[in-house]
């Protein structure tokens, strides 16, 4: 089997129902699979979703695992050679899988594969491509310098803004909206870390993948629309779990950096909380 198609859901049944005809018409020339794992979703999903889509395997939960946790589930049942880990507020266009397929398979160092995300209006999503939080990187972008010099290979690292938007690059980090993954290269990391509920998941795995020797692609000659929090909602809890995670990938990975180092990017983290916070009546 060439693909298998990871979607987790919670809550999102019309956003997954749409995603999942694009999915559909775009493994039409693929042996593929999808499975749906749902977080136990109180809007209807489980009931409605199954027999319409009656080919799809379904994971039905009795809690809200979260996402990396949902994800592995998913694997563990499925047998693709590569798995595309999907947002269930994404469309994808008829050849993006054909394409994302294609170029690993001329591109042996590919572990990962992540595309060019742009949101309902045809807008580009800077999210597609990113570096690794760092303390220069967090400091360049707390402070405006990320958003004021954007092609800077320096100040706009932390979205890789020196790396042309239509253009295939190897980045350090990939979004877990749309991420296709070498089958080998997830299991040799051991998939997911489950201590990540929902959120810094990917940049943890996006690195865990270059540490293997692999390489995380940026393909920008491959778009797919995300309707950007479609499937979230942005309030006090979302402030709470998105810098938890951030708290929590800076204690996992820069363990043994200097005190400094560490209290840079916790502090870093704070402000950004705080700001996120005060603005949040405003949204």
């Amino acid at each position: 089997m060439q693909l298998s198609v990871i979607i987790v859901n919670y809550n999102s049944m019309r956003l997954l129902e749409n995603c999942l005809f694009s999915v559909q018409i775009a493994m039409l020339k693929i042996e593929g699979e999808i499975i749906i794992v749902d977080n136990n979703s109180t809007d209807g999903s489980k009931e409605y979703l199954p027999p319409k889509f009656a080919g799809i395997k379904f994971i039905l939960n009795d809690a809200n695992l979260g996402f990396a946790k949902a994800c592995n589930q998913g694997f563990k049942i499925s047998s693709g050679n590569y798995v595309l880990f999907l947002n269930p507020d994404t469309i994808l266009a008829e050849r993006c899988l054909k394409d994302c397929i294609s170029f690993f398979e001329s591109h042996a160092d590919a572990g990962a594969a992540g595309v060019r995300m742009l949101d309902e209006k045809g807008i580009f999503l800077k999210e597609s491509k990113r570096g690794l939080p760092s303390p220069s990187t967090s400091f360049y972008k707390l402070f405006g310098l990320t958003a004021m010099f954007q092609g800077s290979r320096t100040f706009g690292k932390y979205y890789q803004g020196h790396l042309p938007e239509n253009e295939n690059n190897p980045v350090d980090v990939l979004s877990g909206a749309f991420m296709m993954i070498k089958r080998e290269a997830f299991e040799k990391v051991n998939g997911f870390d489950e201590s990540f509920f929902m959120y810094g998941e990917d940049i943890d795995l996006s690195l865990r993948i270059t540490q293997q020797g692999y390489k995380n692609y940026y393909l920008g000659r491959i778009s797919v629309t995300h309707l950007k929090g479609g499937s979230t909602s942005y309030n006090y809890k979302y402030v709470q779990d998105f810098y938890g995670a951030m708290k929590l990938f800076v204690k996992k990975h820069y363990s043994d950096k200097p005190i400094l180092y560490r209290s840079f990017l916790y502090t870093g983290i704070g402000f950004r909380k705080m700001l996120a916070m005060i603005a949040l009546p405003f949204r």
